[in-house]
């Protein structure tokens, strides 16, 4: 997340105890290990939950992760006071857990480990006043299973029809330039040197059963990548192409409409989600992308790229398609391009008449299927259009690991473009 502070932060880049189903308990003070260990002990414990209650009173619960053990912890506790400006009330719940670490922040009483709240409307910006509803001494907010049983944990204690999870953190998208990004992903935990890598988000997703809408407050992370590792576990992927301003979501405005309407479904929150980030950039001149993608269509979208890339190919339309790379959108990472735009001039360069139409209908799928809503603020980010796809000039074999590898021919795609 967050703009290293533009460059260097992405790459730094009910009170008391309960019974879950009578037999795992949790308090104030609990060990998290043994909560994991009391989990994974149960026989049921490897029954995937459904993603929603119907018959839960609330109509949603939304769930942030907010992993401030790094650079930044400030907007960590920034961001939860904006949640407390709307707070949960009687048709939806916010439910954050607040990580924190030594030698950044030291406001709020400069406490450490994580707090889990039950977030409550409050009028005071500079203190976070909603109550504890657990307080964990040591935890990694690096670790997918953590961040597994925070999410069951949630939908346990706070039930509702519909869940979001926002994931909050540095995210590295698809990225081979530095060592510590070896594995891409998000979520690091300087204290632990921990992050979820990109088949980890896959396996976290599944072990809770989906949610209804994953969004990703960090960079770089809106990408076919990342969104294809988790078809089939959420229907609305909200997250940004390039590199996210320090400030990140700001969570009153998107929470807001939310209160005011608790009736919308995925679709119409993933929208507001993605308007409420960027009127706030727009307001204040600040460059910034963010996209909705819709899941259902992700199933469908190897067919129509592969249709595409096999038209290059088989027309040899190399030239064109090196000269069309060169100036397609990137971001942060040169590697990382605008998928949409990339066929966009394709289509207008290549003299083959398939080549053509087959770019303009991967255009076509991408506008009208795949893209639920697309926003960019500022002239560099005029030809962002919503995913981004890895075109590197030179192939690593670590990517033959994604399921978008497996299942579509783009990594056979790339190495004849490199």
């Amino acid at each position: 997340m967050k703009q290293l502070l533009a460059a260097v932060i992405c790459l730094s880049l009910s009170a008391g105890a309960f019974a879950l189903e009578g037999k795992v308990s949790f308090d104030q003070k609990g060990s998290v290990s043994g909560i994991v260990t009391q989990l994974s002990s149960q026989n049921n414990a490897n029954i995937i939950p459904l993603p929603g209650n119907p018959k839960a009173a609330k109509k949603w619960t939304v769930m942030v992760f907010v992993n401030a053990k790094n650079n930044l912890e400030s907007f960590g506790l920034k961001d939860v006071n904006e949640m407390e400006m709307v707070g949960s009330d009687d048709n939806i719940n916010i439910v954050a857990e607040l990580g924190r670490i030594n030698g950044y922040a030291t406001n709020e009483g400069d406490w450490k480990g994580s707090r889990r709240y039950l977030v409550q409307k409050d009028s005071n910006i500079n203190a976070i006043t909603s109550p504890i509803v657990m307080e964990i001494p040591k935890s990694d907010m690096g670790s997918w299973k953590y961040m597994v049983e925070f999410v069951n944990w949630a939908k346990a204690n706070y039930p509702a029809q519909k869940y979001v999870l926002v994931i909050w953190n540095h995210g590295a998208g698809w990225n081979k330039d530095l060592s510590r990004f070896e594995n891409r992903g998000i979520s690091y935990d300087d204290e632990t040197g921990h992050h979820m890598t990109t088949p980890e988000m896959r396996l976290a997703l599944n072990a809770i059963g989906g949610v209804d809408i994953l969004s990703m407050d960090a960079c770089l992370m809106q990408m076919i990548e990342v969104a294809y590792e988790v078809k089939g576990l959420t229907e609305q992927i909200v997250a940004s192409e390039e590199t996210e301003p320090g400030d990140g979501y700001t969570y009153d405005t998107f929470l807001g409409p939310l209160a005011k309407k608790p009736s919308m479904g995925s679709a119409e929150l993933a929208k507001v989600m993605v308007d409420a980030y960027t009127d706030h950039y727009q307001s204040i001149n600040q460059g910034a992308t963010q996209s909705a993608i819709n899941m259902a269509a992700m199933e469908g979208f190897p067919a129509v790229v592969d249709a595409f890339t096999d038209a290059l190919i088989a027309a040899n339309d190399l030239a064109v398609a090196k000269a069309a790379k060169a100036k397609t959108q990137a971001f942060y990472y040169s590697s990382n391009k605008d998928m949409y735009h990339f066929a966009k001039l394709v289509s207008e360069t290549s003299a083959n008449a398939d080549v053509v139409a087959k770019a303009k209908a991967l255009m076509s799928y991408m506008k009208n299927s795949l893209i639920t809503h697309n926003r960019a603020t500022g002239s560099k980010y005029a030809n962002s259009f919503g995913l981004a796809a890895y075109m590197p000039t030179s192939y690593t074999s670590a990517y033959d690991g994604l399921l978008w590898a497996a299942d579509s021919k783009w990594d056979d795609f790339t190495k004849w473009l490199k």
